[in-house]
């Protein structure tokens, strides 16, 4: 029974509907793994009671009939989510301790339909950074090598935990959230597959925000037909969260037909970026082809903002995260700082807050601040707002012109080294996100399908951007990518 942790969703879906498997039996092959891959940091608090509880509350429910797709199936859950009774610390040391007292929509949606609850994942600290190396937890780890060597890689981040967790079989899902590419990211340099829907498709309500107009919740699994069956269970309209969308959430995994024939595949000439690797470039041009052979049209499109979407993105989301953050002051929960004599409220802010936030989101908060701040709020976050009205004005363009996707890299490289960016400075690490950022700006839904290895053996993906709403059309152009691209290398075990 070791094998099951190894199941798609889909497949241990069927085998638990068929009665050849139960959820105790893929719930236990799941934590048995877990026990053994300390190395790669995935999971950071384990909760193997309640997984139990809730796998035999699965059966039960199986066995009784008309259980929901995700009933019965072990997830990982991003330490983003607000998960009730248990540590929910986004990372932060500013929240040890903290043990929320309500659940997060997106979880509550998955526990109501039976899933099963594993552990908290690692994170990039309050989701800012995308290597995973700014979580209080320590480093996640990739489970994949460049060829022979030892050196450990990033799995990505902010959703580092939940990709590394996928990717090594760890779990058969997992929630990540997407600010500016930590679903997409992550997933491209760890070969499994990841979506953003668009903004407002799955509630924010339970889910520790960093940056509220571009944060959105999505799947993390091992193909498109995961994704779909566990999208469809995370999204749907939520009176608690004013962002959410009340619209009704469709069948996505009946919409997998691998038909495109006549739909129209944008190539945005803007990402054709100087001193792009010449892999990224030939993964690209082969993604092309392999929708062109399925009956697709390709089109050269045009989106002239995109070059502005970085600067705009790191003017915005800092902006927002400062304002999110003022709320980790240690009066109510989380850390408080040991005051000396004759300390007043000021002191204890600031000692709480030196202590609680690591550099990366200090650095953030001051960002955020100084654009927020009299003098500068015009010159930096003004326009920075202008700007982004205009990236998604090219989207709109672009789609009004009769494209249905649009095709472009993932991420710019494979998969590097933890710590080999120590020294860079932060905007060469702020890079990571070129391709995925504009997706954000304008709320629109994005996945990453993983779709070959590069000369070191490392996953490369291509991602997909699709009209708004349009989450089900979107999946099934990414079903059609995967059916061509055969992507089915896994790591080789080392931890």
């Amino acid at each position: 029974m070791s094998e099951l942790n190894k199941l798609t969703i889909a497949e241990a879906r069927d085998k638990l509907r068929r009665g050849e498997i139960t959820s105790t039996e893929i719930t236990t092959a799941c934590l048995e793994q877990i026990d053994g891959a300390g190395a790669l940091g995935a999971f950071v608090h384990h909760t193997p009671d309640l997984a139990m509880e809730q796998a035999r509350a699965a059966d039960a429910r199986i066995s009784a009939g008309e259980a929901p797709s995700i009933c019965g199936i072990p997830l990982g859950i991003k330490d983003l989510f607000c998960t009730k009774g248990v540590p929910s610390q986004a990372g932060s040391a500013i929240l040890n301790g903290f043990k929320p007292e309500y659940e997060s929509t997106v979880t509550q949606n998955l526990f109501d339909a039976g899933g099963i609850m594993l552990g908290k994942l690692n994170m990039d600290e309050f989701a800012m950074g995308s290597s995973n190396e700014t979580s209080v937890y320590g480093n996640a780890v990739n489970p994949w090598r460049r060829g022979n060597e030892d050196t450990a890689l990033t799995p990505g981040g902010s959703s580092g935990g939940s990709a590394s967790a996928v990717a090594a079989d760890l779990c058969l899902g997992a929630t990540g959230t997407d600010t500016g590419g930590s679903i997409r990211q992550p997933a491209a340099f760890t070969g499994i597959t990841g979506i953003k829907p668009t903004y407002g498709r799955c509630s924010r309500w339970g889910i520790v925000a960093f940056a509220s107009s571009l944060d959105q919740a999505g799947p993390m699994t091992k193909s498109v037909r995961d994704a779909a069956i566990l999208l469809e269970t995370m999204c749907g309209h939520d009176p608690k969260d004013s962002t959410s969308a009340d619209l009704a959430v469709p069948d996505f995994e009946a919409m997998l037909t691998g038909d495109i024939k006549g739909k129209v595949i944008g190539i945005p000439e803007e990402y054709r970026m100087d001193g792009m690797p010449e892999e990224i470039e030939k993964l690209w041009s082969d993604g092309t082809d392999m929708l062109r052979d399925a009956g697709a049209e390709i089109r050269d499109i045009s989106l002239p903002h995109t070059k502005y979407a970085l600067p705009a993105y790191y003017v915005i989301a800092p902006a927002e995260a400062s304002s999110n953050l003022a709320r980790y002051d240690g009066v109510r929960y989380g850390h408080r700082a040991k005051l000396a004599q004759g300390d007043g409220i000021t002191e204890m802010y600031e000692k709480t807050r030196a202590e609680g936030f690591g550099p990366e989101v200090q650095r953030r908060v001051m960002i955020g601040t100084y654009v927020l701040s009299a003098g500068f709020y015009d010159a930096y976050y003004n326009r920075a707002r202008k700007v982004r009205a205009l990236i998604k004005r090219d989207f709109e363009d672009v789609f009004a012109g009769g494209v249905d996707a649009i095709l472009t890299p993932a991420t710019p490289s494979s998969a590097f080294g933890l710590g080999e960016m120590a020294d860079a400075d932060p905007v060469q690490m702020y890079l990571n996100d070129v391709f995925t950022v504009t997706v954000n700006l304008a709320g629109l839904p994005g996945i990453s399908v993983p779709a070959g290895l590069d000369k070191r053996g490392l996953p490369l993906g291509l991602q997909l951007i699709g009209r708004p709403w349009e989450e089900g059309d979107l999946l099934n152009c990414a079903y059609a990518l995967e059916g061509a691209a055969g992507f089915v290398a896994k790591p080789e075990k080392w931890w």
